[in-house]
């Protein structure tokens, strides 16, 4: 190829890499528990101007991005998760670039990231200029840090290296698509925390090839907590709206989700926003917290009710004032706010080790999205062991911890049901204890100790035969009383008929035959008792299938 000898000089390193370099060349060895105060590490936050040293699996990844773009790949992805330092290792790869005399863009898709990124560069002493609207300067700069929408507008400089901050964007932007298609061949490096994206390794004709072509994995999560550099989570998941009917669609990253609309109509109701106060209060008092709500609505809502209970907290959302943005994640930092709230502006690029307490508030089907948000308390920090989650919105027991090991390959846009479906788990979803709500995967709660009674299993071979007690059977005066509760609650919840008939038959043991539809005027006690009996015992295993009401 053209471009093989271009792209193996590129990112040849003139800088010191950390720890002995030959420890490095090796697969990265995980099992050295340590504890890290990402403060206490040089280059990775705590630096002074000039200084990058390496973690071991920085080390490697940049080695074996180096080696792939040798190799002849000229879209590679480099996967590293939240809290990992992607930015150490852009930065690393730039001042490898830098020194061959080659010129670097970074590129990012939100202004706020293009910020961050320009004062990481000047704490890192790397000179730079910025291509961003009207923040544009200094453009004669052997590396630019650009926004995507003003690099599309104007076109692509001349560079010989193109890296891509968030890059799992890259699928679902038609931008960021056409500059890499009229790159003609340069290097380009993705980073992301989550390359789950739908079509980020799709085949291109104009690209003449896949979008991105192969992905270095620098590390997973279950190995950096086990290394110290990131923490495990406790979780709780005390309640969660009611998801039936609720519309969905492809997001930006490709994947099916609740609608905006829809998921705000669901999540923003009192008795839910109350019962994050309420439990927020039980469990994490005192933590600094984030919260994700499903729209600013909800996410304005959620902060009146923690000003209601004494509990400072604050909104943020894509149309705050720059200055006061900035405010108000520094009072977040100094203890003065102890809750900030938002949709999903903190979900990429803000760093905040402290943050203990993440409220998952946003119901969301998206891996992505999840991975993402959670991503904000697994940073290490000397004031926690451990990060808490408070999960009202179903997410953990539907795509499971956010600590685990995931699938890593880059899909190429074939629909999933060609795929046969999505992969079955190793492990089983988790379900949140009946008793106090801590999100487990094992039969007894490790932190009450209940315990569900479990199911008998009864083996069934053939020619045996095996005695059924009658149940006695209910007056149909009785059966037509429960029938109209439940066509009562099918109307206020607009549940399908079907739930109706699959109820009684729960409750009863046999299909509705006989009954009229007539709807009661009030649910009963024991109706309802029953539907939450069956919400506790069923909602939690079967993820975003609600037995309740």
């Amino acid at each position: 190829m053209e471009n093989m000898s271009t792209a193996s000089d590129v990112l040849a390193p003139r800088y010191p890499l950390a720890r002995a370099s030959g420890d490095c060349a090796s697969n990265w060895d995980a099992s050295k528990k340590r504890r890290v105060n990402p403060e206490d590490q040089p280059g990775q936050g705590g630096a002074g101007p000039g200084t990058l040293s390496l973690r071991p699996y920085q080390s490697l990844a940049v080695q074996n991005l180096r080696r792939a773009l040798a190799g002849g790949i000229v879209r590679e992805m480099l996967c590293s998760p939240t809290g990992s330092g992607k930015t150490e290792i852009g930065m690393a790869l730039v001042r490898g670039a830098r020194s061959k005399g080659k010129r670097v863009v970074f590129l990012c898709n939100r202004v706020h990231l293009v910020e961050q990124t320009a004062r990481r560069f000047k704490k890192a002493g790397i000179d730079h200029g910025v291509i961003q609207g009207e923040n544009t300067t200094r453009v004669y700069e052997s590396v630019l840090v650009g926004s995507i929408q003003t690099i599309a507008r104007r076109g692509m400089p001349a560079v010989d290296l193109i890296i891509i901050d968030e890059a799992h964007t890259v699928a679902g932007s038609k931008e960021y698509r056409a500059v890499i298609a009229a790159a003609k061949g340069i290097p380009v490096i993705g980073l992301s925390a989550t390359p789950y994206a739908r079509g980020l390794g799709k085949h291109y004709d104009e690209l003449g090839g896949p979008l991105f072509e192969h992905m270095t994995v620098a590390a997973t999560i279950p190995d950096l907590i086990e290394a110290g550099y990131l923490v495990d989570c406790d979780v709780y998941a005390p309640s969660e709206p009611d998801m039936t009917g609720i519309k969905q669609a492809r997001n930006a990253f490709g994947d099916i989700d609740y609608t905006d609309t829809d998921v705000g109509r669901a999540a923003n109701k009192p008795e839910l926003v109350g019962d994050i106060v309420t439990h927020w209060l039980r469990l994490a008092r005192g933590t600094p917290t984030v919260c994700f709500a499903a729209n600013i609505a909800h996410s304005k809502h959620i902060v009146e009710r923690f000003h209601v209970a004494g509990v400072s907290a604050e909104h943020i959302d894509c149309y705050t004032d720059e200055e006061e943005r900035r405010a108000i994640l520094a009072r977040v930092e100094t203890g003065e706010t102890m809750v900030i709230s938002n949709v999903g502006i903190l979900a990429e690029g803000w760093d905040f080790p402290a943050c203990r307490t993440l409220i998952l508030a946003r119901p969301t089907r998206s891996l992505i999205r999840y991975i993402q948000m959670a991503g904000r308390v697994l940073r290490p920090h000397a004031s926690k062991e451990r990060a808490l989650i408070l999960d009202h919105s179903g997410s953990v027991t539907r795509l499971g911890f956010p600590t685990e090991e995931f699938p890593l390959e880059l899909d190429d846009g074939t629909p999933r049901d060609a795929k046969g479906g999505q992969e079955k788990r190793e492990t089983p979803l988790p379900k949140a204890c009946p008793s106090c709500s801590y999100v487990k995967t094992v039969h007894k709660c490790p932190v009450c100790g209940f315990e569900p009674e479990r199911r008998a299993n009864v083996d069934v071979r053939a020619g045996d035969l095996v005695q059924v007690a009658k149940k006695s059977k209910a007056p149909k005066m009785e059966k037509q009383d429960f029938y109209s509760q439940l066509l009562r609650v099918a109307s206020s919840k607009n549940y399908k008929p079907g739930w109706v008939a699959n109820k009684y038959r729960e409750y009863f043991g046999v299909w509705p035959h006989g009954m009229e539809d007539v709807i009661a005027h009030e649910v009963s006690p024991q109706v309802s008792g029953f539907l939450m009996h069956l919400q506790i015992r069923n909602a939690k295993a079967k993820g975003d299938k609600h037995a309740g009401a």
